[in-house]
């Protein structure tokens, strides 16, 4: 019964230190950077998309959206990227899915890039995140424009081109049909001027033909140069229907003509000229809305009329063909209005009464359906100077992340007495692994000295007069001549060769007293020799168990203190929060998972040294009972050769 509840001790002292380096594995060990998506890139970092109250603040519906990323040398490594950005990689938030992206601009020189990546399904009043991978040179391009958008999506303009017309970034590919200066230092990279004269003319595809009270959407990023009465951003006509968005005197309207009658939308607050604004402008429904700023701005109760053939952006191409020179100084409303009237009433709310827009556009987009109004507020946030409010950038973390990511962190939040707790457990850890080592090294020396011992002592005689000529013989370089100097080190330094040249020493020295008598043993010398070679075993035993002690120590005393050294921890941690008030799980976090380190280090110490402890206790018991074989072996052969008999001495003396 004694046994067996020594044994369970021993198995719950051994197996409970396992347990918790097991738990604590699990929960130190990040889940995300373990699923790496790919080794071949060596850097990473998140993408935050905060749509909840402490970021963007959209309650509204989103959807899937494309999402401006903006890259500057704050938060992105241009050096160790491509230097067109072709190793760029954007992940969902599982860490396995890819997403759709292209690259509007990528200046290493300047740092700063604009990528619009796609991301489904986006969630609002929330918290919604990404990964960036990049950091592989020999990475192929990977970017996708077409698929970076929606099928709803019929036309986006990024106005990057330079002597060219707007490409469209859609899978449409309804690229502008001229060409307008471009704009440096838009509100994203690179925008277009008007000058309300030229307009930029847009295809008359048949995907952008709009339907009898069908859907749209429509936005841009503006800034006006002055206030205009009635200045055209937006004009499409066909026949009597027509569609016109524009400011007039700087506040934003939408215009619906269907069939000759005319609906304008209500007014507003004008914005200020020479500021960035986005205009946006839906229609679903009966329900035309318009939004500034990602905010309503005003409604129109009616429906979109039939709607084909090319349209204008920047000037009604109607009113271009009633003024009568494109050239000649814009008139004043009024006058313009009055003079139509005159020569054609029906011609003035359509031609006469309209000038051209005059200032900057960029990210022109329109849609075959009516964006949710979250979908709205979004762009106008993330695509603008209050972008900081909806993306926000982690850290870069390596490959190895777990180590240069999160331990990293974790490491920085260790205090002083976690790295005095952990000091000590290092060193022990070293005097640990030398003892082991040396344990080792050891035991194989003998290991293999006895065996060469045992098969010389086995070979060279039967009986004792013949070992005692070979313990003389053994002297020389040689055992008899059949071992090289290598075995003749092994042999000297093999304990079984201690022992027996003990037991020799000891037959010599008695008969050395007994001057040239009798070459015998009473059984009292027999037992005596014994004694001598058992000594001569305990101290061999001694040396074998040298500095295991250290082993025994670094095992109940390394957890102990890794223990010590997280109590404390999270006392500090504690006491710090308490006197800061600051009660949140990212306060919390880094200062518990950094006073676990000092718990992991001291299993760090233990399991290797319980390991390399039972290995060598096997190791040292075998050795052991060798010795005591061999202490038997060579008792019984000097009972054997040299035992006393009563006759003996007589016969002797007769000869």
């Amino acid at each position: 019964m004694t046994v067996r509840v020594r044994k369970s001790f021993r198995w719950r002292t051994v197996s409970a230190p396992l347990m918790l380096a097991l738990v604590l594995f699990c929960v130190l060990w990040p889940g995300q950077a373990s699923a790496w998506w790919n080794d071949q890139w060596s850097l990473r970092k998140k993408i935050t998309i905060d749509t909840g109250p402490s970021g963007a603040g959209i309650s509204e519906s989103i959807g899937t959206t494309p999402i401006l990323v903006r890259l500057h040398v704050g938060n992105f490594r241009f050096g160790a990227a491509k230097d067109d950005g072709g190793d760029l990689r954007f992940v969902a938030a599982d860490d396995k899915t890819p997403l759709k992206h292209h690259v509007e601009k990528f200046d290493p020189l300047l740092g700063e890039a604009l990528v619009w990546v796609s991301v489904a399904d986006l969630k609002p009043g929330t918290k919604n995140e990404i990964w960036l991978y990049y950091g592989n040179q020999k990475a192929p391009a990977a970017v996708d424009a077409k698929g970076s958008y929606d099928p709803d999506a019929l036309l986006v303009y990024h106005f990057a081109e330079r002597g060219t017309p707007a490409q469209d970034s859609t899978a449409w590919a309804n690229a502008a049909q001229s060409l307008v200066p471009g704009a440096d230092g838009a509100i994203i990279g690179q925008g277009a001027r008007l000058d309300g004269q030229t307009p930029l003319m847009l295809p008359g595809a048949p995907a952008l033909a709009v339907a009898e009270g069908g859907e749209l959407s429509w936005s841009v990023w503006l800034k006006m140069a002055a206030p205009q009465p009635r200045a055209v951003l937006f004009a499409r006509h066909d026949g009597a229907n027509g569609l016109i968005i524009g400011l007039d005197n700087g506040v934003p309207f939408v215009e619906v003509t269907n069939a000759g009658s005319v609906q304008r939308s209500g007014e507003g607050a004008a914005i200020a000229s020479s500021t960035w604004h986005h205009l946006a402008v839906t229609a679903k429904s009966g329900q035309i809305a318009l939004y500034l700023d990602g905010n309503p701005f005003s409604t129109l109760a009616a429906s979109l009329p039939t709607l084909t053939g090319p349209a204008a952006v920047g000037r009604d191409t109607l009113a271009t063909v009633a003024e009568p020179a494109a050239s000649a100084p814009l008139p004043d409303a009024s006058a313009t209005d009055a003079a139509a009237a005159a020569a054609d009433p029906a011609a003035a709310p359509a031609a006469a009464a309209t000038v051209g827009f005059v200032g900057d556009i960029d990210e022109l987009q329109i849609a075959k359906t009516a964006r949710p109004a979250g979908f709205i507020k979004l762009a106008a946030i993330g695509q603008g100077p209050d972008q900081a409010k909806l993306i926000s950038f982690s850290v870069d973390e390596e490959t190895a992340s777990w180590i240069s990511g999160y331990f990293a962190v974790i490491l920085k939040s260790v205090t002083l007495d976690g790295w005095v707790v952990i000091g000590i457990l290092a060193i022990m850890m070293v005097i640990s692994w030398i003892v082991m080592i040396d344990r080792v090294s050891y035991l194989n020396r003998i290991a293999k000295g006895n065996r060469l011992f045992l098969k010389h002592f086995r070979e060279s005689a039967t009986d004792l007069e013949g070992l005692l000529q070979f313990d003389r013989e053994e002297t020389d370089a040689s055992i008899a001549g059949k071992s090289d100097t290598q075995d003749h080190k092994a042999i000297h330094s093999a304990p079984l060769h201690r022992l027996f040249h003990i037991g020799v020493q000891e037959i010599r020295r008695r008969f050395s007293a007994n001057g040239g008598g009798p070459r015998l043993l009473s059984p009292q010398a027999i037992q005596s020799i014994r004694a001598v070679l058992d000594s001569g075993f305990i101290h061999e035993t001694q040396r074998l168990n040298k500095m295991m002690v250290m082993l025994t120590i670094a095992i109940s005393g390394g957890p102990f203190l890794g223990l010590l050294g997280t109590v404390v921890g999270v006392m500090i941690t504690f006491a710090a929060i308490a006197a800061s008030g600051d009660v949140n799980v990212n306060a919390i976090a880094p200062g518990i998972a950094a006073a676990l380190v000092a718990t992991v280090a001291g299993l760090a110490v233990a399991i290797p040294a319980l390991f390399g402890y039972n290995y060598l206790t096997i190791r040292i018991k075998d050795s052991t009972n060798e010795m005591q074989v061999f202490v038997d072996e060579l008792v019984t052969k000097m009972a054997e050769s040299y035992h006393q008999q009563p006759d003996r001495p007589r016969r002797q003396a007769a000869e």
